[in-house]
């Protein structure tokens, strides 16, 4: 049976005239764009900016909401009712979806950013919360959730469609959790050692911890981190590596 794989990356991440990773570079290897709503990051220029790119080149249209915080760029970890949490990702989503249809497109998927998606990774009701909140905007959209964690759990509970996410630069520990990006390892700068580990993830069907751990999990989709200096770098050697072994790449 022939593999396939979505190839994803968090994006539209710049500011006014403040840029953030190559956009256009890497929408030319991905499959699916997940496009800056404006709250840790993004304006509406640079959103109808990255949408339209990637429209031009085939690529999927996701929102990818986060905490409302520009400052330290949705990866710091905010307190909020359940109540803030709804109104913040359907907030988000509706002006991405708002977005993405003044440019001709759709918005096809969601996934949560940063410190916002980590938590949820943690805490299936926080998880459970969010999601609700976006399918109750759009009951069509795929929710790419971090494979093998609460946020999986969330969307099994919920029923709606959900894409299994793995990274390729991110260490994992044995609960499926990212590696807190504070931590020796945490973020890997090797396409090299990036590529077969996510090839090995994919031919065995799950999640290796950096301890060796193997944590069985649904892979639908990887994520390559555009604001790394080697982003370009990696995805490039990622994808000729997965085609090169038979791997068929598709959006979702």
């Amino acid at each position: 049976m022939t593999l396939t794989l979505d190839l994803n990356s968090d994006m539209g991440e710049g500011f006014g005239p403040w840029k953030m990773g190559d956009d256009a570079a890497l929408l030319d290897v991905i499959t699916s764009a997940n496009i800056a709503c404006g709250f840790h990051a993004g304006d509406p220029d640079v959103m109808a900016r990255t949408m339209r790119m990637a429209i031009e080149k085939g690529v999927g249209i996701g929102a990818h909401p986060g905490f409302d915080d520009l400052r330290g760029f949705g990866r710091r970890r905010l307190s909020r009712t359940p109540e803030e949490l709804r109104n913040l990702v359907a907030y988000q989503l509706g002006a991405a979806e708002a977005m993405a249809r003044a440019v001709g497109g759709k918005v096809r998927h969601l996934k949560l950013h940063g410190a916002l998606s980590n938590m949820a990774s943690e805490d299936e009701e926080m998880a459970r919360v969010c999601y609700d909140a976006a399918l109750s905007v759009n009951p069509d959209l795929v929710i790419m959730v971090l494979a093998g964690t609460a946020q999986q759990r969330a969307m099994q509970a919920l029923g709606g469609t959900w894409a299994g996410e793995i990274f390729a630069d991110r260490a994992y520990n044995d609960d499926a959790t990212l590696v807190d990006r504070s931590l020796p390892g945490a973020v890997l700068h090797e396409a090299d050692v990036a590529a077969p580990r996510i090839l090995s993830m994919l031919r065995e069907g799950a999640i290796i911890a950096e301890s060796g751990a193997r944590i069985e999990a649904k892979i639908d989709t990887c994520c390559l981190h555009s604001d790394t200096p080697e982003a370009v770098e990696m995805a490039r050697a990622l994808r000729s590596l997965l085609e090169g072994e038979g791997v068929a790449l598709k959006r979702l």
